[in-house]
């Protein structure tokens, strides 16, 4: 039962918009709105882990050394495989050099 009610609850959130809106015609300025929720998404994600927020927190130099090679990979090879993978391989070199 548990695994049922898991699967239901993660197909309905997915699914159920996706029919709405094939159904509804979007007005012009609700798709150009709609554009900027993966930004914002991303955005979002990327202070929570770059920025120190608490008191007792700070920076991390390998977070912030991924995120700056990552926007350099990512920028010149548009490849967000690549730009993982380098983001992956930086923290890793960084935390295996200390």
């Amino acid at each position: 039962m548990i695994i049922l009610g898991g699967a239901i609850m993660t197909f309905l959130p997915r699914t159920f918009p996706l029919v709405v809106l094939s159904k509804i015609e979007i007005p012009d300025w609700g798709i150009r709105w709609l554009k900027y929720i993966p930004v914002a998404i991303l955005t979002a994600l990327l202070a929570q882990e770059l920025l120190p927020l608490e008191d007792n927190e700070h920076w991390e130099v390998s977070h912030l050394a991924a995120a700056a090679v990552c926007l350099i990979a990512g920028l010149l090879t548009r490849s967000l495989l690549l730009t993982v993978g380098v983001g992956i391989a930086v923290v890793m070199l960084y935390n295996m050099l200390q």
